[in-house]
């Protein structure tokens, strides 16, 4: 293992416990959300200084955000009383709200965005036996123009769009199922074009190219699927099976796809040891884990889980934010 320094942190300045749930990557630097239902953009190399730009959201409960336009730092964010909000960044902090998406009551679990396909989709919790998907076109009206209520039986924890065809989208349920949808398409008995079942309640799916997707379970097992196999049952192509018994760990937070096609970085966490390790899986004759040359940040989050981890290669920095209500900046030395 290659261990990186931690060379900068900010911790949220208050008394109550405070999470910072997720980091959001941007051009301008790395954006948090947190459950004191702050959006936050930070200046990369300057993070102990606090975030230029701490904006109050009003969801309820801040659940997901998701990058509209990453070069333009327009980011979604969304919570428990089903609105979904688009913030510019590069506004001041009065005119920062430049949309707010309404027409759903449901909690969102689950944000994701296209800025080529104009669309921002939110997936729902499970309420009145109903999980919902809905899309809206930012150019309309802030009501949806697509909501699919029978794609998933359960909660609806994870969306992301196809690499390459803004169209295509996948979703991931606690039902254990990641399905890959053709949004084009308004009939919900014909939208799904392809079903693969984990088996177990997904915490995390995307696509790793054109064709291959991995799902994550919330129980942390790990295997990938492939469009292209065709497979009737739509079982995995690859099981890795438990991560916390093949890599020694005690939680996953999180895989992150390489956005050159070169493969994904898995986060490993250990409590006990107060590590975390950042794990390359790369495609040869198949997927594999390179263990030899994975990257660990020592001391971590202290014994606190690592809610999220983001890699701006360029910058050789690595971000990572926790339950202990840091943000992090990490480099080789």
């Amino acid at each position: 293992m290659y261990p990186l320094t931690c060379i900068d942190g900010y911790k949220i300045p208050v008394r109550e416990e405070v999470y910072v749930l997720d980091i959001i990557p941007l051009t301008q630097g790395p954006a948090t959300i947190s459950s004191d239902q702050k959006l936050s953009l930070f200046n990369p190399t300057s993070l102990s200084s606090g975030p230029p730009i701490n904006l109050v959201t009003e969801h309820g409960n801040i659940t997901c955000a998701r990058a509209f336009d990453v070069g333009n730092a327009i980011v979604c964010t969304a919570g428990e009383d089903g609105s979904v909000s688009m913030w510019d960044l590069r506004n001041d902090p009065f005119s920062a709200q430049v949309a707010r998406l309404t027409d759903n009551k449901y909690p969102v679990l689950s944000l994701a965005c296209s800025s080529a396909g104009f669309s921002v989709v939110a997936g729902t919790e499970l309420q009145d036996h109903q999980a919902s998907i809905l899309i809206w076109d930012v150019r309309s009206t802030p009501t949806p123009k697509l909501h699919y209520k029978e794609i998933h039986s359960d909660d609806v924890t994870e969306l992301n769009f196809h690499p390459s065809d803004h169209n295509i989208l996948l979703s991931g349920s606690t039902d254990g199922l990641v399905s890959i949808s053709d949004t084009r398409i308004t009939d919900e008995d014909e939208v799904v074009i392809q079903t693969f079942n984990h088996d177990a309640s997904i915490h995390h799916a995307a696509f790793l190219n054109d064709t291959e997707v991995f799902a994550l379970s919330h129980d942390e097992k790990l295997a990938l699927y492939d469009m292209a196999e065709g497979r009737e049952t739509g079982a995995a192509t690859t099981d890795f099976g438990d991560m916390r018994e093949v890599l020694g760990c005690q939680y996953i937070a999180n895989v992150v796809v390489k956005a050159n096609g070169a493969g994904a970085v898995i986060g490993a966490g250990a409590h006990d040891r107060q590590g975390f390790e950042m794990i390359h899986m790369t495609k040869g004759q198949g997927w594999n884990l390179d263990r030899d040359n994975s990257v660990g940040l020592p001391g971590a989050h202290s014994s606190e889980i690592v809610r999220s981890f983001c890699f701006y290669d360029e910058a050789q920095t690595v971000f990572s934010a926790g339950e202990d209500g840091y943000i992090k900046a990490w480099r080789p030395t």
